[in-house]
């Protein structure tokens, strides 16, 4: 079979294209290379701005300096429990919603749908959040970010889009066998939706991971807040610090700086770990999840 031959519009599209995602590509992964690299590189050449992008005098004590720091591993534990527990809620109120939105049958299903939809537009605004959370006693709490933040409407149109694109036969054979709506979700439409309900688990897992600013904002007791919230206070530390901070010098093995970047390191790991065995799944997820709007 002859290949069939690109126009010059064709090859100069693609030429550009090329270059387009190579450049973004660099931006997106030198941010990454260079907080690796700062995170071993002794703290001198740090310091005084030598590093550009690799390593300069590789060293793994700001690692070991960081592992050390008071409430660092109480704070990646309570990531863990966030994380892990958030996801799980979440997946649950998103699953079971997606499912209910995407039946036909469903009365008033168009106004719901809108309903839902609206949200993803129109947000009350930090300071009702914050009241409608302190009246209902969740400050300090771990339910106000697990429950509060339990569900992501782009994560339920995505959900949504994907069961209705599951063949209605399947469903109408599992009904004539006397099976009901739950069993109907759980045994067909669950597992036929393994690649969604993997890509869906990995938006809510990596802003729980990442959540940041109402986490500081709910949970005022240090031995709940979580990693991002403990870098967060390190940063701010170290500017308060300013030039009382200790002089650095060619033989010193760590800084505030150097430590900071070992946290920042320590708390993408995860993250990094992870996707790589998931990417698959979250590749195929993204792709059919939009084949209906």
């Amino acid at each position: 079979m002859a290949k069939i031959k690109k126009s010059i519009d064709e090859k100069v599209f693609d030429i550009a294209n090329y270059v387009l995602l190579a450049i973004l590509g660099i931006l997106f992964i030198y941010p990454i290379i260079y907080v690796f690299s700062a995170s071993v590189t002794k703290p001198y050449f740090l310091e005084i701005g030598d590093m550009v992008l690799f390593p300069k005098g590789f060293n793994l004590d700001s690692f070991v300096a960081a592992s050390k720091l008071e409430g660092f591993w109480l704070s990646y534990a309570n990531s863990i429990f966030i994380t892990f527990f958030g996801t799980f809620v979440s997946m649950i109120f998103t699953v079971t919603g997606a499912y209910v939105l995407s039946k036909p049958e469903l009365k008033f299903r168009k106004l719901i749908t809108i309903l839902v939809v609206v949200t993803m537009w129109f947000d009350p605004g930090m300071i009702p959040k914050y009241l409608n959370f302190r009246d209902l006693g969740m400050i300090n709490s771990y339910s106000s970010v697990i429950l509060g933040f339990a569900i992501n409407t782009f994560n339920v149109i995505i959900l949504k889009s994907f069961f209705e694109a599951v063949p209605k036969s399947l469903e109408e054979s599992a009904r004539i066998d006397g099976a009901t709506q739950w069993q109907i979700m759980t045994k067909i439409y669950i597992p036929l939706s393994t690649s969604a309900l993997t890509t869906v688990s990995l938006f809510y897992a990596v802003s729980r991971w990442n959540g940041y600013f109402w986490t500081m904002i709910l949970l005022t007791d240090d031995s709940k807040v979580p990693l991002q919230v403990f870098l967060k206070k390190l940063i701010v530390e170290k500017d308060m610090a300013g030039e009382a901070a200790q002089m650095i010098t060619q033989s010193s093995l760590t800084s505030p700086q150097s430590i900071i970047y070992a946290v920042i390191v320590l708390s993408i790991l995860p993250i990094l770990v992870i996707y790589p065995f998931i990417q698959k799944f979250f590749k195929k997820g993204v792709t059919l999840g939009a084949v209906k709007g």
